[in-house]
């Protein structure tokens, strides 16, 4: 199987521009690609995973991918998906987390000559002379067609400020710029950049005469809901001073059961035909399916010894890998202290007050000091190392 039918049955692909050029430049091997990641923090999430793992296997078809570290877009901050302006970022924090992301990155792409650059499209961005760019780049824009975009109509309402109205202008003309100075002929992204990456290719064309294609990925890290890129304490980090390969590995091993075949086949690197064999196996076989998932994605993004030792205690923890008990409870006040009571796990607050002062209430893999402390829905909690409760609020 080619590396585009691959894509395909993987279920990757969102949409495309031109479907026949596009595949037989990846599939020769011709695709010299991009793909951005603005440095909002100083962590790699889960939301990015799904674009390196994606830079990965086209790498080893033989593409040549770009990385582009958002140094110079960071100061905007990119609309799509968002209902509110994003945090301004100093211009120290944002090279703080570029740095950050290209040590992280070189766990996934291979980095050197004649195999995958990383850019920075400060170097360019932050010099551009503003009336310049308008007559260059702005003229090819209609604020028609920009309103109509998805990623600004769902702003719209609520307001939409010029800074970010102008990301779409800066997104597309990253595109021109690496496809001038280093052949970038194809740009990669979530499904929500479809509008910024069509402004790209169009721009290109109109501008060089040359051809530029787009491709969008699946996200369901970001199209179905985010509901798989967020944990109850925020964003699941690549960084495993943010979350832990204990508490990386429990978060794929806790998947819902209708994702978990979804997940094996968007994420990791097991061979399409074994994973269609998975998809034959009785229903009673699904703690195997999340066990696999959970230990390959570990293992790529924190190595096999990691990986290793995070399953060893996750088997500890629960018995031998049998499905974690759930608890659906409602309280006014998610606090630690009133989540144990709610959920059975205490007789009491005094019980479960005594019970935290003794150490013996951790919250996922860290104990808990403060019976304040709030729980949030899909937390573990755990009450000694026999006890393992995962929290639905409802």
């Amino acid at each position: 199987m080619q590396i585009y039918e691959e894509l395909k049955a993987r279920g990757l692909i969102a949409q495309v521009t031109d479907e026949e050029e596009i595949r037989t430049l990846i599939n020769k091997g011709g695709a010299r690609f991009y793909i951005g990641f603005d440095p909002t923090a100083d962590s790699l999430h889960v939301g990015h995973f799904m674009a390196l793992c994606l830079m990965k296997r086209l790498q080893e078809a033989g593409n040549k991918p770009v990385v582009l570290l958002g140094g110079g877009t960071g100061y905007i901050g990119d609309p799509s998906g968002r209902t509110d302006l994003r945090s301004m970022l100093t211009p120290e924090t944002i090279r703080h987390n570029c740095e950050c992301f290209k040590k992280q990155m070189e766990r996934f792409i291979e980095f050197g000559e004649d195999k995958a650059l990383i850019v920075n499209n400060a170097d360019w961005l932050l010099d551009l002379n503003y009336i310049q760019l308008l007559r260059e780049v702005g003229a090819c824009f209609t604020v028609n067609n920009m309103l109509r975009a998805e990623c600004y109509k769902q702003r719209m309402e609520k307001g939409l400020s010029f800074l970010e109205f102008n990301y779409m202008i800066m997104q597309a003309y990253d595109f021109m710029y690496l496809n001038n100075k280093y052949g970038c002929n194809m740009q990669f992204g979530g499904d929500d950049q479809w509008s910024n990456m069509l402004a790209g290719t169009e721009l290109i064309r109109k501008k060089t005469g040359k051809d530029a294609y787009a491709m969008t990925i699946t996200l369901l890290l970001n199209s179905e809901g985010k509901k798989m890129g967020k944990t109850a304490k925020g964003a699941v980090w690549l960084d495993e001073n943010r979350t832990s390969p204990y508490e990386f590995y429990q978060y794929w091993r806790n998947v819902d059961d209708n994702d978990v075949m979804k997940c094996i086949k968007m994420l990791t690197f097991i061979p399409v035909e074994e994973i269609s064999k998975m998809e034959t196996w009785e229903e009673s076989r699904i703690n195997e399916k999340k066990e696999i998932l959970a230990y390959e994605l570990t293992k790529l993004v924190h190595g096999e010894e990691k990986a290793n030792k995070a399953q060893s205690e996750a088997r500890a923890a629960f018995g031998g890998g049998g499905e974690l008990p759930q608890k659906d409870i409602k309280v006014e006040t998610p606090t630690v202290i009133n989540v144990l009571v709610a959920a059975g796990i205490c007789q009491s607050n005094g019980e479960a007050r005594r019970l935290i002062q003794q150490g013996g209430v951790s919250l996922n893999d860290k104990k808990v000091e403060d019976i304040n402390e709030t729980v949030t829905s899909g937390d573990v909690l755990h009450k000694g190392k026999k006890v393992h409760v995962k929290i639905n609020l409802v």
